[in-house]
């Protein structure tokens, strides 16, 4: 793994802050959070989808950029920093997750409609509370439909991110069968079809969250991901998907760790006290010293893990170490600016709380530093 970054992250990096700093405002994204928003603005999807970042990991042959995971950790820090609306990293999730448990057939189905932009989805392949959980929460029964074999699905899915605004689902069901082992099956699910109940579930920061109730739902056999054999996907295919996914919500997490920095530097710098910058003051270069430490330290960390999830480990260990500094690196960040910018800071008028709401959610979405640090312990043989 490379700790410095080659010019061509240098320019991608560019390339990204620009898209993002002109379609994607504090004002966009206040917008966007309000609760009859349609989501993400059409202008800002239009601009992700010209500069390919929709289908930056996938392959040419499927409409993609051609990319790996690296490329997209890029984007995923831009994003954090940007506060890019959710909807954009479900999407390039769900992409991820038919990539990885899909077979040809659904890739070549799927994976250009989002690299167009023609299609929203999210994935809900794990517990919220703990990433490595993978246990499904449907129950599928094998039916026939008249178009063939297909599955009958029951059961419900809480904090589902973004369904109200997807056209395209992925969730994990188990099957039973009688005198056979249970089989772990992906289910792609229009969430408009005959049996599916969103109910919204109010998040303090405004995201969506939808708790999603299948009584019945009929899912055609095309729509199954059921591994390469047909016999079920295996666990930690599912578990590296769902780590992968964490891995990219902590680099999230250190670009808005990052820019929270940088405006408290700029505040600091300009802000007179006593007849001299605020910034002149031990105590204050004390606290934006730890942060920056902290933030450098995350970066490596998320980096790392997800440089080796790419190339096939399931890196639990590093993805854990990614979770502590990242998660611990963005409140902290967070909660010193908002002391360092005073009074100020506490307002709604200023756009610090932005970074704050979001530090929270994605400091504990799928595990926060306290779940992470058990998958550590289990690691290293101390449980």
């Amino acid at each position: 793994m490379k700790l410095i970054a080659t010019e061509q992250e240098r320019d991608l990096t560019d390339a990204l802050r620009h898209v993002l700093t002109t379609h994607c405002t504090t004002d966009v994204v206040r917008r966007s959070l309000e609760a009859d928003a349609g989501g993400v603005p059409q202008d800002l999807w239009r601009a992700l989808t010209n500069a390919d970042v929709l289908g930056l990991p996938f392959a040419e042959e499927f409409g993609g950029a051609g990319g790996t995971l690296d490329d997209l950790a890029v984007f995923a820090v831009e994003a954090g920093r940007a506060l890019c609306p959710s909807v954009v990293l479900s999407t390039l999730h769900l992409g991820l997750a038919v990539d990885a448990l899909g077979d040809d057939m659904h890739r070549k189905r799927l994976l250009p409609t989002i690299c167009r932009g023609e299609v929203r989805g999210t994935v809900a392949v794990n517990s919220p509370y703990d990433a490595t959980d993978v246990r499904p929460r449907l129950a599928a029964e094998p039916v026939t439909g008249p178009d063939g074999p297909a599955f009958e699905v029951n059961g419900e899915v809480d904090f589902v991110g973004d369904a109200d605004q997807a056209q395209q689902l992925l969730l994990t069901a188990r099957v039973t069968t009688y005198g056979e082992p249970d089989r772990l099956i992906g289910l792609l699910l229009d969430p408009a079809s005959a049996g599916v109940a969103m109910t919204p579930l109010p998040a303090s920061d405004g995201d969506r969250w939808q708790r999603l109730r299948l009584d019945r739902v009929r899912v055609a056999g095309a729509d199954v991901l059921a591994g390469p054999t047909g016999d079920g996907l295996a666990a930690d295919d599912v578990r590296r998907v769902a780590l992968t996914i964490r891995a990219l919500q902590c680099l999230d997490m250190v670009g808005g760790a990052q820019a929270v920095l940088e405006r408290t530097v700029d505040y600091t710098t300009g802000r007179e006290q006593f007849g001299r910058p605020i910034a002149s003051f031990q105590a204050a270069q004390h606290l934006v010293a730890d942060i920056h430490i902290a933030v450098q330290a995350a970066r490596l960390a998320a980096r790392s893990a997800l440089f080796w999830l790419g190339r096939g480990r399931l890196a639990t260990r590093e993805t854990a170490v990614a979770v502590m500094h990242a998660s611990t690196a963005y409140r902290r960040a967070t909660l010193d600016a908002h002391q360092l910018h005073g009074g100020m800071g506490y307002v709604l008028e200023t756009d610090l709380h932005l970074w704050s709401e979001r530090a929270r959610r994605f400091g504990v979405l799928g595990g926060g530093p306290d779940v992470a640090g058990r998958w550590l312990e289990k690691e290293i043989g101390l449980d």
